[in-house]
């Protein structure tokens, strides 16, 4: 059993580790790519369309519907960020129920690099609603006193993130480890129905605090824009 894919080195040269986290990590991006080249290379804009394309409008739909719920009025703007977001967790657990597979997420340094691409998309939605001025003056609301307690909410919400999700994947998989090693094979089979379970549950919730992250730095500009307009 190994508490982090990290420690799975395929070949080595000098200070440079091919690790399961490279491979795995790079694997499924390269999955994720295909597969939406594939699912995407027939879709039809004429009234009558697959079986498969009206499932999958279904899913876009609900997924901006949900991104609107949070507070942001143009989620299709924001869909493709935090589709794939969920996606990469969703699929990273769904593939464990292959022996060989270590999910990359069980490695702090995959889910400091998922919070990080949150920590640079919040600011980089937000000037592009706000304005750059505009956004930077958002640190010192409602005064300027909250400047340094704001720069500290960006820096520790990050390291919350990612010490959350990999916390909560990593637990999982060593749970499902110990159980194979002590227990026979049908209890452990429950543990990975559980696990992907979870592994879904932490997929939606890591992308649902993104989306919350992102409307918090430019819904104060679309409420501006409606007193103009008003």
């Amino acid at each position: 059993m190994h508490l982090s894919p990290d420690e799975i080195v395929f070949c080595q040269y000098g200070a440079f580790k091919l690790n399961a986290t490279i491979v795995y990590t790079w694997g499924l991006m390269t999955v994720m790519t295909c597969g939406s080249m594939i699912i995407t290379c027939r879709l039809s804009t004429e009234h009558k369309r697959s079986r498969w394309q009206n499932l999958l409008e279904i899913i876009v739909t609900g997924i901006e519907n949900q991104i609107r719920d949070v507070g942001i009025s143009k989620p299709r703007k924001y869909i493709g960020f935090i589709g794939t977001l969920f996606l990469f967790i969703a699929l990273a657990a769904l593939f464990t129920i292959f022996p060989v597979y270590e999910p990359p997420t069980g490695s702090l340094s995959t889910t400091i690099a998922l919070a990080l691409s949150i920590f640079f998309a919040v600011p980089f939605y937000g000037i592009i609603e706000k304005g750059f001025v505009n956004y930077l003056k958002s640190y010192m609301e409602p005064t300027f006193l909250m400047l340094p307690f704001n720069i500290i909410s960006e820096l520790t919400r990050t390291i919350a993130l990612a010490v959350r999700l990999f916390g909560n994947m990593m637990s999982g998989v060593m749970i499902v480890g110990i159980l194979l090693s002590i227990t026979p094979l049908f209890i452990p089979l429950l543990m990975i129905v559980l696990g992907l379970l979870t592994g879904i549950v932490q997929a939606y919730i890591f992308s649902i605090l993104a989306t919350v992250f992102i409307a918090a730095a430019t819904q104060v500009n679309e409420h501006n824009k409606g007193v103009k307009n008003g």
